[in-house]
């Protein structure tokens, strides 16, 4: 085993130790985050987003602040204030939790649309705008966002434009019986989160990212990935397609899939295995009586044919 499977390995193995039994939602989170985006966490309460979002953090030795979003959440609360200060007689700007490394946006989707939106410049350019000054955010910088499911009381539909800023969305869902049963049993989450070591440092992530920067993707693959993106847009299965920067998003993840899977080039296999994840909150289906976007990306992954 080469050095970056020793990392994954040894990342995947201690996030299993506070999240059990969602060892493929694991995976996704260390695909979206190695290939340097922007996580959703879709699921009802209680079923361990928050945790997981602290756990990532926690083992990537990350910077890490979390923002609980309510209905009265106002964008300067997130990006932080300039304020006159007598002893200085001058403006001077304090940072709001945006300036850290992992910021964990818990329940995005009971804010306002309009704090919503301050997310975006963040999340697209690294930076925020403030008082006409643009300001650089710290890097790495990773928003992990929690959502509760549209139909609960309090919550407002993120805009497309929000969403596409998420390379990913996942579902972590019920634990199995097996698995709630060693939660039941086992010891305090939170005091498993604090006793999580830091296996990465800035430099190790970075190294581990220029990795997936360079993992290879053939021509038949590409046409493959094109082949997808075209079938989004025909109008047969969704109401409007995957757009180029989608394309070059699901890419980005593919490659971090295949460095988890311990090869240097992509296959087929990993634009089938994450296309649910990355491109299913970015379209909304037609015509599928009932069936969800994600099953609909399934569908036509299995309409499309492989190289």
């Amino acid at each position: 085993m080469n050095a970056p499977q020793q990392t994954i390995s040894s990342l995947l193995h201690q996030l299993t130790t506070v999240i059990v039994g969602k060892d493929e939602a694991l995976r996704d989170c260390l695909t979206c985050l190695l290939a340097g985006g922007h996580l959703l966490i879709e699921d009802v309460p209680g079923v361990g987003k928050t945790t997981l979002a602290q756990a990532l953090a926690r083992t990537f030795g990350l910077a890490f602040a979390r923002v609980q979003f309510t209905s009265d959440l106002m964008p300067s609360d997130l990006t932080g204030v300039a304020v006159f200060e007598r002893g200085r007689d001058a403006f001077v700007f304090h940072p709001g939790p945006l300036f850290t490394q992992v910021l964990l946006a818990d329940e995005i989707n009971r804010a306002s649309p309009k704090t919503q939106s301050a997310l975006l410049e963040a999340m697209e350019e690294r930076q925020v705008s403030v008082e006409g000054e643009t300001r650089a955010l710290p890097q790495p910088f990773f928003v992990i966002a929690t959502q509760n499911p549209h139909d609960q009381l309090g919550t407002h539909a993120l805009p497309e434009s929000q969403l596409d800023r998420f390379l990913m969305r996942i579902h972590l869902g019920y634990p199995s019986r097996a698995a709630e049963r060693q939660l039941l049993q086992g010891e305090d989450r939170r005091g498993l989160l604090d006793a999580l070591p830091a296996l990465l440092n800035l430099e190790q992530l970075r190294a581990l990212q220029r990795v997936v920067q360079e993992v290879a993707v053939a021509a038949p693959v590409l046409d493959y990935l094109q082949d997808l993106l075209d079938a989004t847009r025909d109008g047969r299965w969704f109401v409007q397609g995957l757009s180029p920067r989608a394309g070059l998003a699901i890419l980005r993840a593919a490659k971090a899939r295949a460095l988890l899977e311990g090869r240097q080039y992509v296959a087929p296999d990993d634009i089938a295995a994450i296309l649910p994840q990355t491109a299913a909150h970015r379209l909304v289906p037609v015509g599928t009586a009932g069936r969800g976007a994600a099953e609909q990306v399934r569908a036509l992954v299995a309409a499309t044919p492989l190289p």
